[in-house]
């Protein structure tokens, strides 16, 4: 399968890249700098030993066949607006989190509940799923490491969640069906309770596990 990562040069979009290529999937990371891409899909193929090609966020949209988002919250639903024609009919894997770090409440979700919600809202004509929201980028980034926690995800969708199963087991991770859309809020503000767990503990790693499935 083919890959899309719209913001695919940040840390997260460019760790998951690697563990995926790694696994065996083409990808193709998405940026605004479409020479700043190619640059880093070649630095990722050489990493993974796997296949990487660099381009703009168009290019990702257009030809990954799952497209994953990993771009700051500040320029989400402007992109996936664009993008739209591109992504129509596609599974659209959002793993942002919108936060702000000043306010009394880190968890600041836009009008829809969530950043995937949003999506939803953005891009009418494409599956969207919401996941991958507590692993964090240099844990996926250290390939040689077992990530332990699993891959929270929910989205309306079986077809396309039973896609982004398969894509979370290809990273190491159990995958873990956490309902429908509506719980993207949830999954999505356990990242700023991980923030805090990972201060008060001076860790780097914590992450969540569920028991008795």
């Amino acid at each position: 399968m083919i890959i899309g990562i719209l913001g695919g040069t940040g840390k997260e979009g460019s760790a998951l890249a690697l563990r995926l290529a790694q696994h065996g999937h083409a990808v193709v990371l998405g940026s605004r700098d479409a020479e700043r891409a190619r640059a880093k899909a070649s630095e990722l193929t050489e990493m993974s030993g796997g296949h990487v090609e660099g381009g703009s966020n168009a290019d990702a949209a257009e030809r990954g066949e799952l497209v994953i988002v990993a771009v700051p919250f500040a320029g989400h639903r402007t992109l996936l607006t664009e993008l739209s024609r591109e992504l129509a009919t596609k599974i659209v894997l959002d793993t942002v989190v919108p936060l702000d770090f000043k306010a009394r409440h880190t968890y600041a979700p836009p009008p829809e509940g969530s950043a995937a919600e949003e999506a939803q809202a953005a891009l009418p004509e494409s599956r969207v799923v919401a996941g991958l929201h507590q692993i964090a980028a240099h844990e996926l980034a250290s390939l040689g490491h077992e990530i332990l926690a699993d891959g929270l995800f929910c989205g309306d969708d079986l077809a396309a969640k039973e896609q982004v199963a398969e894509l979370i087991r290809a990273l190491g991770v159990r995958p873990v069906d956490a309902g429908g859309l509506r719980n993207a809020p949830v999954l999505e503000a356990l990242t700023p309770l991980l923030i805090e767990i990972n201060k008060r503990h001076k860790v780097k790693s914590s992450g969540i596990r569920i028991t008795g499935i």
